[in-house]
C-alpha cells in the first residue's frame, strides 16, 4: 500500500510542477521548431502579470509584455535570442524569425496562455494575413478577439516588429490590415 501511495504522491506532484513545452518557429516559414520548456514559476510570473489586468485595455498592455518575456525566456535556451525587429537587420544569423515564425510561434505561446485560463478578456482567433497591393500575402500575424462586447473586436498581437525580448505589439486587425505598425 505504501507503494502504491509513493507512487501516487510522485505522479501527482510531478503533474503539478511539469514545465509547459511549446515549439518555437525559427529559419523562416518555420523551417527549424525547437521545443521550449517554461517552468511552473516563469508561467506563474505571466499570470500574476496577465490578472494585474482589470479590463480588456489592460490585459493587452500586460499580454504585449508577457509575449516579450516569453520570448525572451526562449532566447536563453535558443538561437532566437539574435533575431531582430523584420527581416532585414538580423540576415544571416542564426534563430532569425520571419513573419510566419512569429506568427506560429505567437499563436502557440496564446494558446497555452488561454488554455492556462491566463486570458480572461480574449480567445485566440488564430493567424491572419495582410495583402500587398491586396493581391500577394505579405505579412501574417497572431490575432485574438475580445469576449465580451457587441462586435467582437479584433486584434493582431505581432512580435515580428520588434526584437527578441521585447514587448509584442498589438494593434486593431483592420489598422493593422491597412499598413499600420513600426516602421521595420
Amino acid at each position: 500500500m505504501r507503494g502504491l501511495v509513493f507512487a501516487f504522491f510522485t505522479l501527482l506532484t510531478a503533474t503539478a510542477f511539469a514545465d509547459e513545452r511549446v515549439e518555437i518557429c525559427h529559419g523562416y516559414g518555420c523551417l527549424v521548431q525547437v521545443d521550449v520548456a517554461y517552468s511552473d514559476g516563469q508561467l506563474g510570473e505571466i499570470r500574476r502579470l496577465l490578472f494585474s489586468a482589470v479590463d480588456a485595455v489592460g490585459e493587452r498592455e500586460m499580454l504585449a509584455l508577457a509575449i516579450g518575456r516569453m520570448y525572451a525566456w526562449a532566447g536563453q535556451m535558443t538561437d532566437i535570442r539574435n533575431d531582430h525587429g523584420g527581416n532585414l537587420a538580423d540576415a544571416g544569423v542564426p534563430g532569425k524569425m520571419d513573419c510566419i515564425d512569429h506568427s506560429t510561434s505567437t499563436a502557440r505561446l496564446l494558446r497555452l496562455l488561454d488554455a492556462r485560463g491566463y486570458l480572461r478578456w480574449h480567445r485566440v482567433v488564430g493567424i491572419e494575413v495582410r495583402n500587398w497591393a491586396y493581391l500577394f500575402p505579405a505579412h501574417y500575424s497572431a490575432v485574438i478577439e475580445e469576449k465580451e462586447g457587441g462586435e467582437a473586436a479584433r486584434f493582431v498581437v505581432d512580435s515580428w516588429f520588434v526584437d527578441n525580448g521585447q514587448p509584442a505589439v498589438i494593434l486593431p486587425l483592420d489598422e493593422w490590415k491597412k499598413g499600420a505598425g513600426p516602421d521595420v
